[in-house]
């Protein structure tokens, strides 16, 4: 009888999680006739069906779902496994993992990435974009090693390490740039631009103006900030958009950008990691990293009642 393999758990893992034998065969980059063949060498090991294959998806069985859990949690414990040897040996080279939230993504990680490459040559740094319970639930199953995220996720098996706080500001359009900036209970009334549901900075905009159970009858939506942005310039309502973001967001539209009255909207930046993880003393070097890319980012707060940029 054939032994069950870490590559049948790396491929079954890969189809538990895309759910589709083409999409999980270019994860794990091989073909898809390869792929199936393994997870149908595993079935016939276990003397039972895993998956139930239908035209367009296939759908795993309870044993399909029960096995996925346990292979995850073998995979994780031998990536850990990797991550002690590396860890005694030159922490910081080699594959890391790391995952950005969207409003963090496309105005901070350049800078992290360049500056980590500068100082560790050796380090082969894989970021992924994503919202904060996708990359929560990646690092949880191993998928991911860090990430970088507005705290808290308040999830136990994960550390946190704050590394700076940024204000909210308000994004209007350039007409209304001479008029008194709005309090939260105005910014209430007015028509409110809001990312989609499932990012957290949705969520955090939506707290500081009260409206987490109720929402505005003209608020609107869209899946970036450079889409809200857009919007705002167009004349179609105003939103809020984190610090990091005004020197990208508003340079190519007809917007104004000012600080809100006290007490000021803000969010806490920091990275996460598992609590096993052996790499977690060089995920805190990386992370002061981090800080220090971002503190050299353009951006500072101005004065009150000032506008900025």
């Amino acid at each position: 009888m054939t032994d069950i393999s870490m590559r049948h758990l790396r491929y079954f893992e890969a189809l538990a999680q895309h759910g589709h034998f083409g999409r999980a065969a270019e994860a794990c980059a091989i073909s898809q006739p390869a792929l199936s063949l393994q997870v149908k060498e595993l079935e016939e090991i276990l003397g039972a069906p895993l998956v139930e294959r239908g035209p367009r998806q296939i759908r795993l069985t309870r044993l399909g779902e029960d096995f996925a859990a346990r292979a995850r949690n073998i995979l994780r414990a031998v990536e850990e496994l990797g991550d002690l040897a590396r860890a005694s040996h030159s922490p910081l080279a080699g594959r890391v993992r790391i995952g950005v939230i969207p409003t963090i993504a496309p105005y901070l990680l350049p800078a992290v990435m360049q500056l980590l490459g500068e100082r560790f040559p050796g380090l082969d740094l894989r970021p992924r974009e994503a919202v904060t319970q996708r990359l929560v639930d990646d690092l949880i199953d191993g998928r991911l090693d860090t990430a970088l995220v507005a705290l808290p996720v308040s999830e136990p098996s994960l550390s946190e390490h704050a590394l700076f706080e940024e204000e909210f500001v308000l994004v209007r359009p350039a007409s209304e740039a001479a008029l008194p900036v709005p309090n939260s209970e105005t910014l209430r009334t007015m028509r409110l631009l809001l990312l989609q549901e499932g990012h957290c900075f949705r969520e955090q905009a939506l707290s500081f103006c009260n409206l987490s159970s109720q929402l505005p009858r003209d608020l609107m939506e869209g899946s970036s900030l450079t889409t809200l942005v857009q919007m705002v310039g167009a004349g179609i309502g105003v939103t809020l958009i984190p610090q990091m973001a005004v020197g990208i967001e508003t340079r190519s539209a007809a917007v104004a950008v000012a600080r809100l009255a006290t007490p000021r909207p803000t969010r806490t930046i920091g990275m996460v990691w598992r609590r096993t993880n052996p790499l977690a003393a060089s995920f805190e070097r990386m992370a002061d990293i981090v800080r220090e890319a971002a503190m050299a980012e353009p951006g500072t707060p101005v004065p009150p009642g000032e506008t900025l940029g």
